[in-house]
């Protein structure tokens, strides 16, 4: 029967074909000799191999654009792009055999509509020209009955895909329900209650509930896996003072950077430019009123940062230099030539010439020269060391035989300080492993190490002795927690008889307006979600770590559904839910047909086209 296009876009089909990854082992494999035309039949449909290899290289010239680089077909198949490209026209061909079984097809009258759609068959004046039809068609290696055959097989199965996917659509009352879980807001009251709130002291822990304690947290006191590390390092800080500097160099130095260390008069200053002599003069006049410099820049549609020229030479401004020059600290002066027409200059500070006498520089000049001289010893050491370890030698013979500091660390993640500081030798430690041969690694700051697993020990509990203060002041925190909910429980049912929290002795704290995913700073997080649990006018207590919190429920506001925003989010929700149903819909659909058409794939063409495309 003949039919007219579908009206779900052929990329929105194709990225729920693509979600269909559809695992090949199901499928019933053949092994076909010769010079096989297909790669695959689904029902009474075949995947050709020429649509296979067509396909396959769209797939992958596509991935190889994205990355930038060419994708060699071994490659492909690691990425898993030859089974997508497989599982996509598998799922296209059972749809064409469930178009072809049902009877659902197109006439020529929609074929020739679209074939006059397509831009490459169209001549200069934008209309359908046979010859631009032919030559593109030979350019794939069609005919122009095959592709007419193609285009009459995706219409149908567009239509059928459209009749899976489309108007789909969830009732109300799940977007309604999925609203108000996220747009409702609570106000309520809530007070701290801590130890100073109890009236009588904590009690004092026997042994045995000490140890009950240690044992039910014993993960708190449980130290991590420790690696054994040796290890041995030099940075150019360990070596610096031993470095030479002769007076030549330091000398060359100073005179390269005599810029640095010899600073002219400088001024901080805005520039506004105006298109002529004339409205810049008028400018400066109503600068004499009332009228502010921010004022008139933010008259000109500017900010101060667009005007500021930052410190500037007399060289830096040219022609307006002596005026600016001469001006005092606050002072507006113009108009004066710039190199984009008059301008008006307003000067903000004066900075006096800098002059840093050799002398005076000599001893930062002597420690960056002694550290970049430091760096270079350092890179000749490394080659030594790493020369050394391949004779034999180890990280304790490196030590003894030059300037390197050996050391050793029990290292876990988290560990700091000194070599642990690194990130190299952090990312190092995670990955080294017993019997692994040392070798020489950068710092990142000059600096070289090498090292040695010696062995690790797992994650062990620490003995109750050695944790006991840390066992007690948590025992304690706990007792207070409990003895706070104790109190708390009188405080909530005071509350929820009328008292008002001042009445109670308390400080109270109001919030009003707050959402699930509100954040309140130095509360508990089951705060909030324990509020959005209770009804209008109750009260409860939630316990923190050694405090108590105080809740209560003021005021419920539902969804303003007349809000733009929520209206934004009602719309996302539904589209967002239609979308999901419609696509288990059509993976529902899509392997269902593929089931009950059959799959055979010919693993031999298969393999050999791959082999072509190499």
């Amino acid at each position: 029967m003949a039919m007219g296009k579908g009206k779900l876009s052929k990329t929105l089909i194709w990225v729920l074909m693509g979600l269909l990854f559809v695992g090949l082992a199901g499928f019933g494999a053949t092994s076909l000799t010769g010079s096989a035309r297909s790669v695959a039949t689904v029902g009474d449909e075949e995947i050709t191999t020429d649509a296979y290899v067509l396909a396959l290289r769209n797939e992958i010239n596509a991935f190889a654009a994205q990355a930038g680089r060419t994708i060699p077909i071994s490659e492909a198949q690691s990425l898993g792009l030859d089974r997508q490209v497989l599982a996509q026209l598998v799922t296209a061909r059972a749809l064409d055999n469930e178009a072809g079984k049902i009877g659902l097809s197109v006439g020529d009258e929609v074929v020739a509509e679209q074939l006059l759609q397509v831009p490459s068959f169209q001549g200069a004046d934008g209309s359908f020209n046979r010859e631009a039809y032919r030559f593109a068609l030979r350019n794939q290696g069609l005919s122009e009955a095959e592709f007419e055959e193609r285009l009459r097989d995706d219409t149908a199965r567009t239509i059928l895909q459209s009749a899976l996917v489309s108007g789909n659509a969830l009732p109300d009352t799940y977007v309604d329900t999925l609203l108000a879980y996220t747009g409702e807001t609570r106000d309520f009251t809530w007070a701290r209650l801590t130890g100073s709130d109890l009236q009588t002291g904590l009690p004092e822990p026997s042994e045995a509930e000490l140890q009950a304690y240690y044992n039910e947290n014993i993960q708190n006191y449980t130290l991590p896996e420790l690696r054994d590390i040796t290890y041995a390092w030099i940075t150019p800080e360990m070596i610096v003072d031993t470095v030479e500097v002769d007076e030549t160099a330091l000398r060359a130095a100073y005179d390269e950077r005599a810029a640095e260390f010899n600073l002219p008069e400088r001024r901080l200053v805005e520039r506004l430019v105006f298109s002529d002599d004339a409205a810049a003069s008028a400018a400066l006049e109503r600068l004499s009123g009332d009228l502010t410099f921010e004022a008139l820049v933010t008259e000109r549609g500017l900010t101060l940062a667009d005007v500021d020229m930052g410190d500037v030479t007399r060289d830096t401004l040219g022609d307006a230099a002596e005026a600016v020059f001469s001006a005092s600290t606050g002072d507006v002066v113009g108009p004066l030539p710039s190199n984009l027409g008059p301008a008006l200059y307003r000067v903000n500070a004066v900075l006096d010439a800098q002059s840093t006498s050799f002398e005076d520089a000599r001893a930062d000049l002597r420690g960056e020269l002694a550290l970049d001289r430091a760096r270079r010893v350092i890179e000749t050491m490394a080659q030594t060391m790493d020369d050394d370890m391949a004779a034999g030698a180890t990280l304790e013979e490196l030590a003894q035989a030059s300037d390197v500091e050996l050391g050793q660390i029990d290292w876990f993640p988290g560990a700091d300080g000194e070599i642990a500081a690194y990130d190299a030798f952090r990312e190092a430690a995670a990955e080294l492993n017993e019997g692994d041969f040392p070798e020489i690694m950068q710092l990142g700051d000059g600096g070289v190490f090498a090292m040695r697993l010696n062995g690790i020990q797992p994650p062990a509990p620490q003995p109750l002795d050695a944790v006991i203060d840390q066992v007690r002041q948590g025992w304690d925190t706990r007792a207070q927690t409990e003895q706070l909910m104790l109190r708390a429980e009188d405080v909530v049912a005071d509350l929820s008889d009328g008292a008002t929290f001042e009445a109670l002795g308390l400080t109270p704290t109001q919030e009003s307006g707050l959402g699930r995913n509100a954040q309140i700073t130095d509360l508990p997080p089951t705060l909030l979600e324990t509020v959005f649990q209770m009804e209008q006018g109750t009260a409860r207590a939630v316990a923190g770590t050694g405090e108590v919190f105080v809740l209560r429920l003021d005021g419920i506001s539902e969804v303003d559904r007349d809000s733009t925003d929520i209206a934004m989010l009602a719309q996302a929700l539904q589209d967002q839910a239609a979308g999901s149903v419609a696509e288990d819909l059509f993976r529902a659909f899509a392997i269902d047909a593929q089931q009950r058409a059959g799959v055979q794939v010919n693993q031999s063409a298969i393999n050999a086209v791959h082999a072509y495309i190499q």
